[in-house]
């Protein structure tokens, strides 16, 4: 009975030494006006970090205004490797909603949307 407790000891010190889990999905961080935001002034892009690289010519930005209509650019541009913005013309006080969907460089989409509002200049 006296070997169990070296064997068990063994498992659990092994099981604290193996490396952490991989992310391979690449997910939102933040975003650029932020998620849920209120801004007082039209933003002049959309900009999308993510957790990890993302692979550009598999990636899709949109932002739509309040009656569903697309109101960015076509091209999203990627300044950087985790990194998807968008253009904006000014935009009308309302609400907006963002959609992306992205693949990581490992190959792993993912996919999501959130709002952002611009409020009425005040008078």
């Amino acid at each position: 009975m006296s070997w169990r407790v070296p064997i068990w000891v063994m498992l659990v010190g092994l099981l604290l030494l193996r490396p952490p889990p991989t992310h391979a999905h690449a997910f939102l961080d933040h975003a650029e006006p932020r998620v849920g935001s209120s801004v007082d002034s039209p933003p002049s892009a959309v900009q999308l970090h993510f957790t990890e690289p993302i692979e550009p010519a598999f990636c899709r930005l949109e932002v739509m205004d309040a009656a569903g209509q697309r109101v960015d650019t076509p091209a999203p541009e990627h300044p950087a490797p985790d990194v998807l913005r968008v253009a904006l013309p000014s935009l009308a006080p309302g609400e907006y909603t963002v959609h992306w969907a992205v693949v990581s460089v490992d190959t792993h989409p993912t996919e999501g949307h959130f709002t952002f509002s611009v409020k009425k200049p005040r008078s």
